[in-house]
């Protein structure tokens, strides 16, 4: 028996997927509305922590993930200049458990491919270029109305549909996102030999340089910057800047630029933050992931926070028989706090690069996360 037989879910990110591969392979009925006309994939790789692989399993995707990705332990740290020698090398907390590495990079449209596949194959109903523009709450259940149209009546609602979030604001939910005051270039990039981990550069022009492995082949290069309006640029533009901004950093940035003068696309988006405070829900709609709470990647624990939000929340609605306060105070009770802690943290570390803070326990804030993180959510 379980809470719910008919969902409605909106968004094809990692959050939404994820709720609907877990609760497709419960029996239930769900419908994912996703507005693009596909899976989005922006943005070049993504660096995934342990309890993020920790959820990959229990959807059952990690063994095509981990084959599609490059599995990693441990950060370096370099300096700018001359050569780029290596000035510490840090131990990663497994937060996923022993059974699991510390981290891992793959590129973006590799983990959509993946979720979407194992959502389809779990029964889920995918329904691509559909944006939910309306809802009508009963008691008992909610009207979804698609395009201005009425697409039936679902037992719930999880909005999935990403920091711009549609389903946040139908409910009546005012917090926001806000700028960091950072701005990010990526690019993906090819992988020389030598980067085998995520590796750091602090200093120079930019708040942070860096770069993860994605794959044999393959890995993302990032420059974080102060928050320009750079949006209007062109792509030959963008690549111009991330190239003439990396100029300070030596060793793995010289291939880099190489594939940057090559015609690799760069792109720019700003950091944000925002956590809504309790409840994320209103009646039988509730919002979860980037459409909940969002953070700098200082931590890389943005996917990892909207995994385990619907892990949490499918795991109580296919175990409980009703959807009622029980419910929700659990859910919020074991999520709120987590999500809160890891957005606080990850603001604290932009904050303490842009206030120029060279006294910070930055070391000591990540290791005291990543101990929270261990604990299975």
């Amino acid at each position: 028996m379980t809470a719910v037989r008919k969902v409605a879910i909106a968004g094809s990110g990692v959050a939404g997927l994820a709720a609907a591969i877990q609760l497709a392979k419960a029996g239930v009925e769900v419908d994912l509305f996703e507005a693009k006309s596909e899976v989005s994939a922006l943005g070049s790789g993504i660096s995934l922590q342990g309890n993020a692989l920790r959820v990959f399993d229990a959807l059952g995707a990690w063994d095509d993930i981990r084959a599609a990705g490059y599995p990693f332990e441990g950060l370096n740290l370099r300096a700018p200049g001359p050569g780029a020698p290596i000035v510490a090398q840090l131990p990663d907390v497994k937060t996923g458990g022993p059974d699991y590495p510390s981290a891992m990079g793959m590129p973006r449209p590799e983990l959509a491919r993946i979720l979407l596949e194992h959502a389809q194959k779990a029964g889920a109903n995918l329904l691509f270029g559909k944006r939910i523009t309306g809802l009508e709450q009963t008691d008992d259940g909610v009207v979804v109305f698609v395009d201005d149209a009425s697409a039936g009546r679902y037992d719930l609602v999880i909005g999935a549909d990403g920091l711009n979030s549609t389903v946040r604001e139908l409910i009546g939910i005012e917090q926001k996102p806000e700028p960091t005051g950072m701005g990010i270039w990526r690019s993906f990039v090819s992988r020389p030999a030598e980067v085998e981990r995520s590796e750091l550069y602090y200093g120079g022009p930019v708040y942070i340089a860096g770069y993860t492995p994605t794959g044999e082949d393959s890995m993302y290069a990032f420059l974080v910057e102060k928050a320009q309006d750079r949006f209007g640029v062109s792509d030959e533009d963008a690549t111009r800047i991330m190239l003439e901004e990396s100029r300070a950093y030596d060793g793995p940035w010289n291939s880099i630029r190489t594939d940057l003068e090559n015609g690799a696309h760069a792109n720019y988006t700003w950091f944000t933050k925002h956590i809504v405070d309790a409840p994320w829900n209103r009646g039988r709609v509730v919002i979860i992931g980037d459409a909940a709470h969002s953070c700098p990647p200082t931590i890389a624990q943005g996917a990892a926070q909207g995994l385990e939000d619907a892990l949490v929340l499918t795991e109580l609605l296919t175990t409980r028989d009703a959807v009622d306060q029980a419910l929700w105070d659990e859910f919020h009770a074991r999520r709120l706090p987590r999500a809160k802690a890891v957005v606080e943290a990850s603001v604290q570390l932009g904050q303490w690069q842009i206030d120029g803070d060279r006294d910070a326990d930055a070391g000591g804030l990540i290791f005291g996360i990543a101990q929270q993180m261990a604990q299975p959510a």
